[in-house]
């Protein structure tokens, strides 16, 4: 099990970077449309890292 909850927290880390990355890359070009997708990416970033909180926490708790 905490293989498994490592696994994922691994990739739940790696996704919120990957968004982070994606949605200061899109503020950096200033492109027009930019701003709107750019919230949508931080909101996204938000809700990964919550994702990945929780993760790091039941991987806490199953390991005692």
């Amino acid at each position: 099990m905490t293989t498994v909850l490592t696994i994922l927290l691994a990739v739940s880390m790696l996704a919120t970077l990957g968004v982070m990355f994606a949605g200061m890359l899109g503020l950096v070009r200033n492109e027009q449309a930019g701003g709107a997708r750019s919230n949508a990416l931080m909101r996204w970033r938000v809700a990964l890292q919550f994702v990945t909180i929780l993760l790091f926490l039941l991987l806490l708790l199953v390991r005692g």
